[in-house]
């Protein structure tokens, strides 16, 4: 059974940077991610946090565009987040960690220390590398956000004080064996 694949893989006039597709979010968060579109209802990070738990199953993934290269840092992001909690974190706590996650240290796909650099193009100049590190800092704040939601949700849907066990289970689970530190 192969992995699912980015839906913005055949997304057009869109800058790239580094094979990472600069694409409209759904955000607040001030950056550098072009305005979405009203009628948009879902964004990329939407995507990741759908694809997440089923790709997490997967040992390997083939690139078919430039879409799956974002797919694939936000999935690893999300790994990293999720390997900060624990089951006895509450909502609040959890926003407040995953907050300093997110504003922490940036690693670009051009950096030695990611742990896919090769699957990834350079990037041309430092200017480009900062515009990239800014626009992955506003996806991980995006991230950080939503993924509080989703995971202290219970069955029913509604908003809890513990974080879901079907979300925590993901913890030692590791997208292409990868993680991101």
């Amino acid at each position: 059974m192969p992995a699912y694949h980015s839906n913005n893989n055949s997304v057009e006039n869109v800058r790239v940077i580094n094979g990472i597709p600069l694409l409209p979010l759904l955000t607040k968060t001030r950056g550098p991610a072009p305005y979405a579109d009203p009628s948009m209802t879902t964004d990329a990070v939407d995507e990741a946090l759908e694809l997440f738990r089923p790709n997490s199953f997967f040992k390997n993934f083939e690139i078919k565009g430039h879409g799956d290269r974002l797919l694939i840092y936000i999935i690893l992001y999300i790994s990293q987040s999720l390997n900060k909690l624990k089951a006895t974190t509450s909502p609040g706590e959890a926003a407040k960690t995953l907050y300093s996650l997110a504003v922490g240290q940036v690693t670009i796909p051009a950096d030695a220390s990611f742990p896919l650099h090769s699957m990834y193009p350079g990037v041309v100049d430092k200017a480009e590398s900062d515009m990239l590190r800014q626009y992955l800092l506003q996806v991980r704040q995006e991230v950080a956000t939503r993924l509080v939601g989703l995971v202290y949700r219970d069955e029913t849907g509604q908003p809890a004080q513990q974080p879901s066990k079907w979300w925590l289970c993901f913890q030692k689970r590791h997208f292409m064996g990868k993680v991101m530190h």
